[in-house]
């Protein structure tokens, strides 16, 4: 394929170039994939207004989240084992966003740690908290992310139970892969990926293995992944991992007014209206259809930021006219790093700045900040 111009090319690109089992990690829904399909498809239930004959010079996407300067209201959001994507794939992608001017969120479940990120870095990041039942795990893993200087905490709250993936489960997903014949295939018709694979020592998940208690490698990892997910965690964690970060901290998977109002009650800077890209409960609504109602709840209170089905700059200025202060990219970044590496993710970001960028100005705006309702033509949820 030559130069990519839209998301749906890298999408393709990267289909080829990465296993199945990784592509499909990426790509992929809870049971029946319905909330992740209708997290694309509401986005073309919006229609934006068409206005003509109005200065469209010195145009500007520049923003800020929780405070920090942004190059546009985009962030890249956290994903699990990124760097099976493409090898080092956290530390490609964070250096992409540094260089772009937007913000990086590393997982909790990624591939290269917080320090191999920091060490390829020159500003602050952005990390991404899963509550575990190990407490003492999480204290030294906040204090990990304090001592890399990271800007800010996103802590995930739909996350307690774990959704079925059914492509993951016949995949028979594994970071790095078990030796199957299945996974043997899918390697075998991916030997680039292979080769950059085999150059790089980052395969495990590295915020985890030698720093959890008793998991020094990647066999006693599943086990102990298995059992420390929290059903019990509440709002009384927050509250507590509040206190013990002391930073910026935003929550993320708020898809209902109510635990929106509760969010904004534990005085953290930011959420983020999510359904986790239709992975957790399907059937649950599309965030984008949740996302005025949430706004119209806590938009005073607190700040109200994105995430889910974006697939274009047009998405992103959707979502900013209908109240998000800012959004984050999963999908795009991940096509994009697969199909190319780091200039893969720059790729995506640029796609998505251009589209944005002359969407806004055909619907006769210079400045994202006053992008609002008033460029909304029809919502039809």
């Amino acid at each position: 394929m030559s130069k990519p111009l839209t998301i749906a090319d890298l999408k393709t690109m990267a289909r080829r170039r990465v296993p199945k089992m990784f592509f499909d990690y990426a790509d992929s829904g809870a049971w029946t994939e319905g909330t992740y399909r209708a997290n694309e498809d509401d986005f073309f239930k919006i229609k934006l207004r068409q206005r003509v004959l109005v200065d469209m010079t010195n145009r500007s996407l520049a923003t800020t989240m929780v405070g920090q300067a942004a190059a546009m209201p985009v962030a890249l959001a956290p994903t699990g084992m990124t760097g099976m994507q493409h090898a080092d794939g956290e530390m490609l992608a964070a250096q992409a966003a540094e260089e772009f001017g937007v913000p990086f969120t590393l997982s909790t479940m990624s591939i290269c740690s917080i320090e191999d990120v920091r060490s390829v870095t020159t500003k602050p990041f952005w990390f991404q908290l899963y509550v575990l039942k190990d407490r003492g795990f999480i204290e030294r893993l906040i204090g990990r992310a304090k001592q890399a200087g990271c800007s800010a905490l996103v802590v995930t709250a739909d996350l307690q139970i774990l959704g079925q993936r059914h492509k993951d489960i016949r995949n028979g997903l594994s970071a790095p892969p078990k030796w199957t014949l299945n996974s043997a295939l899918q390697l075998a018709t991916r030997p680039q990926w292979c080769l950059e694979m085999l150059r790089t020592k980052r395969r495990g998940f590295g915020n985890i293995v030698g720093h959890a208690s008793n998991v020094s490698d990647l066999s006693s990892l599943g086990a102990w992944t298995a059992e420390q997910f929290d059903p019990r965690l509440s709002w009384d964690d927050i509250r507590w991992i509040k206190d013990l970060w002391g930073g910026k901290l935003i929550i993320k998977g708020i898809l209902d007014e109510e635990d929106a109002r509760a969010a904004a009650d534990t005085g953290a800077d930011a959420i983020i209206v999510s359904n986790h890209g239709g992975r957790q409960l399907d059937g649950a609504p599309s965030s984008i259809s949740m996302l005025p109602k949430i706004v119209e709840a806590v938009g005073d209170r607190i700040e109200v930021h994105f995430d889910g089905g974006i697939r274009s700059g047009q998405d992103v200025l959707k979502a900013v006219a209908l109240g998000a202060k800012g959004t984050y990219i999963g999908r795009p970044f991940l096509y994009g790093l697969g199909a190319m590496g780091k200039p893969g993710v720059t790729a995506a970001l640029e796609i998505i700045r251009k589209e944005m960028d002359i969407s806004m100005a055909l619907c006769g705006k210079r400045d994202i900040q006053t992008c609002g309702h008033d460029i909304i033509a029809d919502v039809k949820f």
